[in-house]
């Protein structure tokens, strides 16, 4: 037997936390979004989990299991482990409920996130930053609770979590006239997908559902892959809500049955898809909450004509962040490259560089540059965004033809983490 395989989650408990969620929650709009609908030829509608009270999803599960607590539970206090937005939704239901709450978050949460999970805790919650992930969050969690007595409110992988995610597609298949074709929802640790699937799958078996998960921290395709959970050994954590080393065992169990697909997007990708949204839109979504709308490229021809739903699961980005996630757009569409260029340490070489090598339209966003002594060469640290991706052959052909000696940043994944 699995892990996970003998608790059952049925549409009776959705409808039930359906009920209880009424005290606290935003029923969040769906809305048929028209730049979207046009691009890909058919309905695409967005349920806006960004607009819940706490600017994503996870208050509906974790209230729905905080509020079903014994009176002795309650009074001893609750924990999480959060890299973010349960963290906040855990926050909020231990004010509204009174409860004391430990919130353990990694390290590498954005000051934005941490902020708002004080702000809606208040003095019901501690904040303790500890370890790079979410996984070294949790281990201190665990540790909490059997040093303090108090109730772990797992941030997916709990029958009550994932009844109250399950409670959007309640809200999603109420709303439309007929039944979605298709339904796209983000795989972190599977407590959201397996909500929705398990009521859509439930309603109206024809409808796919696709999960969508950042290429860096696959962990649920590895699982399928491989038949069981496993522990990814690496991740890359820029999409924060959603980079999880292992998925839970019920949200693998559920997810393996009910999920028609689970698909792949580069965090380069989901960044393009953010400053679309923002650009053409007007909405400001997080990394994770990109991941639907981003993996529509991937199935362009088949919901041409189709009904869509892509569940917006939060919000909650830092502006801060916002450089960066300019600069991983721009390299993965590839307008922006970065160089090692060894240059001649002699009068007019940089000269030539910027009139014979870059081109008219090329635009240098970095320059840094250190002589050296004694030397007949000086590397130089180049950045260059183009205006189109034609214009990269050209400008490494260029480079060849001039005799520049160069090393391709971009291609060297761990030059380029270290420099840039």
């Amino acid at each position: 037997m699995r892990e996970g395989e003998n608790r059952i989650v049925g549409m009776e408990d959705i409808v039930r936390a359906h009920h209880v969620l009424r005290e606290v929650i935003v029923r969040t709009p769906l809305q048929l979004d028209a730049v979207l609908s046009a691009k890909y030829g058919c309905n695409v509608y967005l349920k806006r989990e960004d607009l819940q009270i706490v600017r994503s999803f996870k208050i509906r599960g974790a209230y729905n299991m905080i509020r079903s607590l014994s009176e002795e539970d309650r009074t001893r206090g609750i924990v999480c482990a959060s890299a973010g937005n349960h963290a906040q939704g855990v926050a909020y239901s231990c004010k509204a409920l009174g409860i004391k709450g430990k919130i353990f978050m990694p390290s590498t949460t954005p000051n934005q996130k941490i902020k708002q999970v004080r702000r809606f805790g208040g003095e019901f919650v501690e904040v303790i930053l500890k370890g790079d992930t979410f996984d070294d969050a949790y281990d201190e969690a665990l540790q909490a609770c059997i040093d303090y007595s108090m109730t772990l409110i797992h941030p997916f992988d709990e029958p009550r979590i994932i009844a109250g995610n399950g409670t959007i597609a309640m809200e999603i298949m109420e709303s439309l006239d007929k039944p979605a074709d298709f339904v796209f929802v983000t795989i972190g640790g599977g407590g959201l997908a397996a909500g929705v699937a398990t009521y859509v799958k439930t309603v109206s078996p024809a409808t796919k559902v696709i999960g969508v998960e950042p290429t860096g921290a696959a962990s649920m395709s590895e699982a399928m892959q491989s038949g069981e959970v496993i522990t990814l050994k690496e991740i890359n954590k820029f999409v924060d809500g959603a980079a999880v080393k292992r998925v839970g065992g019920l949200t693998f169990d559920i997810c393996s049955r009910l999920l028609d697909d689970v698909v792949k997007v580069p965090e380069g990708k989901a960044c393009t898809t953010i400053l679309e949204l923002y650009n053409e839109n007007a909405i400001v979504v997080e990394p994770a909450g990109s991941l639907p709308i981003a993996a529509l490229d991937m199935y362009a021809d088949q919901i041409r004509g189709k009904s869509v739903v892509c569940i917006v699961s939060g919000g909650n980005n830092d502006i801060d962040r916002m450089q960066e996630i300019k600069e991983r757009s721009l390299i993965y569409e590839g307008l922006k490259h970065y160089f090692m260029v060894n240059f001649p340490q002699r009068a007019g070489a940089l000269r030539e560089f910027l009139t014979e090598v870059v081109g008219p339209d090329d635009d240098i966003t970095r320059f840094e540059y250190t002589k050296k002594n004694e030397k007949e060469n000086g590397p130089a640290l180049v950045g260059i965004e183009l205006m189109s991706t034609d214009a990269y052959t050209p400008l490494i052909e260029r480079m060849k033809q001039k005799g520049v000696d160069y090393v391709e940043i971009n291609k060297d994944v761990n030059l380029f983490s270290m420099l840039i």
